[in-house]
């Protein structure tokens, strides 16, 4: 076994890539998988991989990292498409909007209470004991466990296509198993042409854009922004205590928009577009707080460079509420994402969330590979661009849709 300082730096690079290749391409093949399967057992299958992969941190090794990350790559691309299958299969016009938005607040409450505990319990501790560690993820492994086995209770999906199960599975089907094997491929066949035809039409080309700019942003905020508060050398000692409280502001302002913007919006086109709206304001201003108080080379070092001094003194409860305002407009986006897609592609939602994860995969890790050579002036403008033009790529498909329906602008 390798010790866990070792598996920290390299490893932890390295099976980031590894999670972020696999998963990319493995959503090429998610929507065959979830049409087999079944939604919600696929969902089952990536809860089981994901608890692997949680206790394989209690006691670190390089070989287990890296067939796990694996693991986790493919279950990750699975999980998200059956997500989105089974949200959009038990969702209507009326409550897309409530749905996706419980659905995103639950998701990110994650990142509140996760950053909470590690605050908490450890914000005086430098170093993190081989027990400490150990019972963290026993912990959690439990918990992921115990999620796993709730999904078992969820209701077969009210649609009746393609993707329910009820169907028979495989196993059970009676007929020869020559000709379920050839059923099976050629399910697995249509539902790739099925994605390939769903990323070609003029909408999913269109919504390509505010997906990426998703995928940038939670570079961002996920892996940049915690670095740059953490070299900011004007908030001394508070530094690194920052990161964690970053995290957990970044968690509210998930949490809070996925909860207003989900159970209290009524869904129609006005509230979609007045949403992404104050996701594009609440993002800039974030942005240009964030432009002024943290040092420019804060991504790439240490920033001790002169060239690169903060425009404002940086102050920590503005570097909090930036994160509020990063985690809120996130949520506007995305909430707003899975509602669009969901009226969009009521038919077709496994193919489309497949597509969606792809997209913002890729720009995500596309993100991660500039983010530590591009000063944080450039990583802005690239975010403020691709915010502006996704949202008008975003406005020009609701027109669209808007159109098509008839129905009237508020």
């Amino acid at each position: 076994m390798y010790p866990t300082p070792y598996l920290t730096a390299f490893t932890r690079c390295f099976c980031l890539a590894i999670i972020y290749g696999v998963f990319s391409a493995s959503n090429l093949i998610a929507p065959s998988v979830v049409a087999v399967v079944g939604p919600k057992m696929s969902m089952v299958f990536s809860g089981v991989v994901y608890s692997g992969y949680v206790v394989s941190f209690s006691k670190p090794m390089l070989w287990s990292f890296y067939i796990t990350s694996i693991l986790i790559g493919f279950a990750a691309a699975v999980l998200w498409t059956a997500q989105g299958n089974f949200l959009i299969l038990n969702s209507d016009c009326t409550n897309i909007n409530r749905n996706t938005g419980t659905f995103w607040a639950l998701l990110q409450s994650s990142m509140l209470f996760g950053n909470l505990y590690v605050y908490l319990q450890w914000r005086d501790t430098t170093t993190i004991s081989d027990h400490d560690r150990s019972t963290l993820f026993i912990v959690l492994f439990v918990i992921s466990l115990a999620g796993t086995v709730i999904l078992l209770a969820l209701k077969s999906t009210k649609n009746v296509d393609h993707y329910s199960e009820i169907n028979d599975p495989l196993l059970l089907d009676p007929r020869p198993f020559k000709e379920k094997v050839m059923s099976t491929l050629d399910q697995i066949t249509s539902e790739f042409r099925s994605m390939l035809r769903v990323f070609c039409t003029k909408n999913m080309v269109l919504l390509s854009i505010p997906i990426a700019y998703s995928g940038l942003v939670l570079t961002f905020y996920s892996g940049v922004y915690g670095t740059c508060i953490g070299a900011t050398r004007q908030f001394g000692t508070m530094a690194k205590g920052l990161i964690g409280l970053s995290g957990i502001f970044i968690g509210i302002g998930e949490i809070l928009g996925g909860g207003i913007f989900g159970l209290l919006c009524i869904n129609n086109q006005f509230r979609r577009t007045s949403t992404i709206l104050l996701g594009v304001i609440v993002h800039f201003l974030a942005f240009y707080l964030i432009f002024l108080i943290i040092p420019g080379d804060a991504p790439v070092g240490d920033a001790t460079s002169a060239r690169y001094e903060p425009y404002l003194f940086p102050s920590p409860s503005a570097a909090l509420v930036s994160s509020f305002l990063l985690g809120l407009g996130d949520s506007c986006f995305n909430t707003q994402l899975y509602s669009i897609l969901g009226i969009l592609y009521a038919q077709q939602s496994g193919p489309a969330f497949a597509i969606f994860k792809f997209v913002q995969s890729i720009s995500a890790a596309v993100a991660f590979g500039y983010s530590n050579y591009l000063v944080l002036p450039s990583q802005l403008l690239i975010l403020t661009a691709f915010c502006f033009i996704g949202t008008l790529s975003f406005f020009i498909v609701e027109k669209i849709e808007d159109n098509a329906s008839g129905l009237q602008d508020f």
